[in-house]
């Protein structure tokens, strides 16, 4: 299994989270995204301009920018 950042799980393929690495406010907004140890996270498509990208997390989709899906670590 490969570990890396989020922002560079390829479109298309799923990952687990295995780290939040942010603090405060911006941890607490992951958190509550549902960005917690064990989630599954599947990138679908990036913005014309490459960030943010989308992904599917728990039944919803959600864009994040790259300087923050960089502080999640996923396996895949």
């Amino acid at each position: 299994m490969n570990i890396l950042p989020l922002s560079r799980l390829p479109i298309g393929k799923t990952g687990r989270v295995v780290q939040l690495n942010a603090h405060g406010p911006q941890r607490r907004r992951m958190l509550d995204l549902g960005l917690i140890q064990g989630t599954e996270v599947q990138a679908l498509q990036k913005s014309p301009a490459g960030d943010p990208i989308a992904y599917f997390i728990r039944g919803a989709v959600i864009a994040l920018r790259g300087e923050d899906a960089n502080k999640i670590t996923v396996e895949c």
